[in-house]
């Protein structure tokens, strides 16, 4: 009976050592992933910033410019 409970304690350590490096696992691929996310994000905004937004901002200039002829 005493083999039985050592035999079973080593299956339970085992099983949460398991678990610890699954668990450990995931959460470097998950921080990786935001890694990667955020220089996704960085790049994106940098590429707004720079073209997109300036030529946003003439369009609206020129907009605004034809409304105040009006007032």
């Amino acid at each position: 009976m005493f083999m039985f409970n050592k035999i079973f304690i080593e299956e339970n350590a085992q099983s949460s050592a398991e678990l610890i490096l699954l668990i450990g696992g995931i959460l470097i691929i998950l921080l990786l992933f935001l890694d990667f996310y955020k220089k996704y994000l960085s790049d994106i905004s940098n590429n707004v910033n720079s073209e997109e937004f300036e030529n946003f901002n003439k369009s609206i200039n020129q907009l605004s410019d034809k409304f105040n002829k009006f007032v």
